[in-house]
């Protein structure tokens, strides 16, 4: 472990009782901690595409909006990490980690469908949740760090998940 690393906890579960989707990422940026709502960092394009699958406008609404419109939607957010060593935001550094308990979460929603925002995501959700996979659609990120795609293809594949259930 080194200076910059340290135990950081997530975030809570976005989600309500009538919630149908769940989307997962793997665990918040320093910028979503710091604003303690999911996707917040503004190269993140989670909302770009989100705004553009449901024609809607999340990308630039507040926090408070954010929640709305998600919640009209009936999706909701979490990560499949509750606490982890991380350096900065680095996925690549994430270790010693613990597990979120999804199947709290699903047990008390409607909860159909789980999609995990990146390879992350996907990883550690198949390996603790072998139980729910098939619930799941394994996306790729819409983090800047994933630019083998264009925003365009994201939509497209997210697109094809989210409308196509």
């Amino acid at each position: 472990m080194d200076d910059n690393e340290r135990l950081v906890e997530g975030l809570p579960p976005f989600v309500f009782a009538d919630t149908k989707i769940l989307i997962l990422g793997s665990f918040p940026s320093v910028k979503s901690r710091a604003e303690e709502f999911y996707y917040m960092h503004p190269q993140n394009r989670f909302y770009k595409v989100l705004d553009r699958v449901f024609n809607v406008s999340l990308y630039d609404a507040s926090i408070n909006d954010k929640k709305t419109i998600l919640k009209k939607l009936h999706i909701g957010l979490f990560d499949t990490v509750k606490s982890c060593y991380i350096k900065g935001s680095s996925d690549l550094s994430i270790h010693n980690y613990v597990v979120n308990d999804l199947r709290a979460i699903i047990k008390n929603t409607k909860i159909k469908m789980i999609i995990t925002n990146g390879k992350l995501s996907e990883k550690i959700f198949k390996k603790n949740f072998d139980d729910l996979v098939y619930m799941a659609c394994f996306l790729p990120s819409t983090s800047p760090a994933n630019a083998q795609f264009s925003l365009e293809k994201l939509v497209e594949i997210w697109s094809n998940a989210l409308l196509n259930d």
